[in-house]
């Protein structure tokens, strides 16, 4: 064989490799992470603009609970609606649409003048928002299948799941500049330019769709599951209301979503494409337990993101600048952790890990007072951060290898419903304990239901036989 003979294949396959590389190239993964940014930023960007809102408008700050649990409904029924237009239009299509939803949201909630307006608003950008982390992989699994990839290089996905959920504890650092500088208005305004950027960035490097196939609405309907949105949404929409009237129960809505919750029910088990595939959710436990290990974990941390900023200001008497970089080294360590559990697929470990430090973290803040050093407030949020960092990547992994080969997609996005109804939870025992006044006690109050959920948290992960890290090709 001649020198020819050995070096031409082997100038082909360098030539190979470097075509795959440079499909996940900077330009096209820099607005898919900045796309799926916006969802967990936006939703923590509002923590330091409770007080001033609640100020500006003449309301309680537990009333202003509402502008939280707003986008993550809005979210957690958007999210896996936004994966299944994706498939069925055309990823780049749904970017798109999602980011001109969240600039007409930051328009309307700069410009609002009641609650109900900053409500509306929230919503437009948790359903704009919502559908950047969908689409995305949607665009990263077709752009791999383009460049002959079984799977896509494993730092784009680690990048994504970091934008899009690790993110969110810099929300409030950001947000405390942003009203310290230019008042509460700003953490709608915000997302103005941040969005242009976006929309140019997709528009110039994210590629084009194909046409679309002509088919008949109805048909299109179906595919997407109407119905099971409609039922889905009502209900959540309507324990959303029962939830909010708490202490003062007002049990008509309770009524109302669980009759929808039935309805919802015998109509999935009908559908050929559920929007929530019971099926799965039944037959796959080690996969329900995934999820409702994820909803309880961001139930507890996004308890105390919320509840610990309106502490900070209200009590310990912060400004909201300062509030929100007390937890800027959060969001910073738990970008740190995240990444070498991404690089090597740890799951069970991580786990275990996040519990027990949340368990640690919740006891600390039961011995919060007004008068508690700052920095020792920023010790304890390192805690949160190592669960935020260590169980964010982990239950995406277990997920992954959960899930049934067919059904990733499915999956992905029931899990994110599942992540956001313990997001709204947590938006409501703030909401509840905070409803009056923000003291000392109202915090300790918030401590103890975090230490009880990273107890429950903590028995799921060790007695669930069922995690493992994948194993390497």
């Amino acid at each position: 064989m001649t020198s020819s003979d050995t070096t031409g294949p082997a100038i082909a396959g360098q030539a190979g490799d470097d075509k795959k590389r440079g499909a996940f190239s900077w330009r096209f993964v820099t607005p898919l992470y900045i796309s799926s940014a916006l969802n967990p930023i936006n939703s923590s960007l509002i923590a330091t603009a409770l007080v001033p809102i609640s100020h500006a408008m003449g309301v309680s700050v537990g009333a202003t609970a509402v502008l939280v649990s707003a986008l993550y409904l809005a979210s957690s029924v958007a999210q896996p609606t936004a994966g299944k237009l994706a498939e069925e239009l055309g990823p780049r299509r749904v970017f798109l649409t999602g980011i001109v939803l969240v600039l007409a949201g930051g328009l309307v909630g700069g410009f609002g003048t009641s609650l109900t307006t900053l409500t509306v608003a929230r919503v437009l950008i948790g359903i704009g928002t919502s559908a950047g982390y969908p689409a995305a992989m949607v665009l990263i699994r077709r752009r791999a299948l383009g460049a002959g990839l079984s799977d896509p290089p494993g730092g784009v996905l680690g990048g994504l799941s970091i934008a899009g959920t690790v993110t969110v504890a810099v929300g409030p650092p950001i947000g405390g500049l942003l009203v310290a500088a230019s008042g509460w208005r700003s953490a709608f305004l915000v997302n103005l330019p941040v969005t242009v950027i976006a929309l140019l960035l997709a528009i110039l490097w994210v590629p084009r769709d194909a046409p679309l196939e002509r088919r008949p609405l109805r048909e299109l309907a179906g595919r997407i599951d109407v119905g099971g949105i409609v039922l889905f949404g009502g209900m959540m929409s309507a324990l959303l209301v029962f939830l909010l009237s708490l202490p003062a129960p007002n049990w008509l809505p309770l009524g109302i979503s669980v009759v929808l919750g039935l309805g919802l029910v015998v109509w999935e088990r009908r559908s050929a494409t559920p929007f929530i595939d019971l099926r799965l959710l039944v037959s796959n436990l080690a996969l329900t337990r995934t999820y409702l290990r994820g909803a309880l974990t961001l139930l507890a941390f996004y308890t105390v993101l919320y509840g610990l900023t309106q502490w900070l200001e209200a009590a310990h008497g912060l400004p909201p600048q300062e509030a929100g970089l007390v937890l800027l080294p959060m969001g910073i360590l738990a970008a740190v952790v995240s990444q070498p559990i991404s690089a090597r697929n740890l799951v069970r470990g991580p786990l275990i890990v996040g519990a027990a430090s949340l368990i640690l973290a919740s006891a600390a803040v039961l011995l919060f007072t007004s008068s508690t050093p700052v920095l020792l407030i920023v010790g304890v949020t390192l805690l949160f951060a190592i669960t935020l960092g260590a169980t964010t990547v982990s239950n995406q992994t277990a997920l992954y290898t959960q899930a049934p080969a067919d059904q990733v997609g499915t999956a992905a996005g029931l899990f994110r419903t599942f992540s956001y109804l313990g997001s709204i939870a947590s938006s409501t025992v703030t909401g509840i304990v905070f409803r009056h006044q923000v003291t000392d006690s109202g915090l300790h109050v918030i401590a103890g239901i975090l230490a009880a959920v990273s107890v429950v948290v903590l028995v799921m992960t060790v007695f669930d036989r069922a995690l493992k890290t994948p194993r390497r090709n």
